[in-house]
């Protein structure tokens, strides 16, 4: 049993529930887009990627090609591979476990996974987040598009800030703890909302990842500033 799990459990339970009730506002758009139910649900269970869900039934609702709004859905998706790369020595998966693993590669899974303090409480972590986001986002995508018609709009409920909202409350120690980490997030947010008004939905997102890169950069070990200064003795 890992030490301290209470943090990682509820970091996971946490989010997950808060961004999987998202999920009514998924299946009332899809079927607001001409998807049924069925076809909701297919989509959740089998991509379970929120953005490139939008995105993909963004672009039906408006009457877009749908080889063209696929292949805008899978780049969108594509920064789950970055994260995937991330995540596989961490969470040392093997076999069908990596499979099923994979499938929960995502930016909330990866998240908390990544602010544990060390590997045990990152796997725990990362199964949690996994489960409760993979129920709920589904039970949710079935209750937005069966009630459709019915349901109030997720955004005048609020439920469109929940996971904004948990995702800055699971960072905010990080931000707090480090300028990089502060310069790293305002530079990512200066991208993104740089770029929105002039790109397609999600490529912004893509393209602030980039300022991670700035970061490590300037932390990174081989750089004099990081190594820190010389002693005698030392070569």
């Amino acid at each position: 049993m890992v030490q301290g799990a209470g943090r990682p459990v509820r970091d996971g339970l946490g989010l997950g529930l808060a961004v999987g009730v998202s999920g009514l506002a998924f299946g009332a758009a899809a079927a607001g887009s001409g998807l049924s139910a069925w076809q909701a649900c297919a989509l959740s269970a089998l991509a379970f990627t929120g953005a490139s869900q939008f995105a993909l039934i963004g672009a039906v609702a408006v009457g877009g090609n749908l080889v063209a709004a696929t292949a805008g859905a899978i780049l969108l998706g594509s920064r789950n591979t970055l994260y995937g790369l991330r995540l596989a020595g961490l969470l040392r998966l093997r076999g069908m476990r990596r499979l099923l693993g994979a499938v929960g590669v995502i930016d909330e899974t990866t998240a908390v996974a990544l602010a544990q303090p060390d590997a045990g409480a990152s796997r725990v972590a990362f199964a949690v987040t996994f489960g409760s986001l993979y129920l709920t986002w589904n039970i949710c995508t079935l209750a937005g598009a069966l009630g459709a018609g019915t349901l109030a709009s997720p955004r005048a409920l609020g439920l469109d800030v929940v996971g904004p909202a948990a995702f800055l409350a699971l960072i905010w120690p990080r931000l707090r703890a480090g300028r990089t980490e502060r310069v790293v997030a305002v530079a990512g947010a200066a991208i993104a909302l740089g770029l929105t008004p002039v790109l397609p939905a999600g490529v912004p997102v893509i393209l602030a990842a980039t300022a991670a890169l700035g970061g490590a950069l300037i932390t990174s070990p081989a750089s004099p500033a990081a190594a820190g200064p010389v002693r005698a003795g030392q070569p």
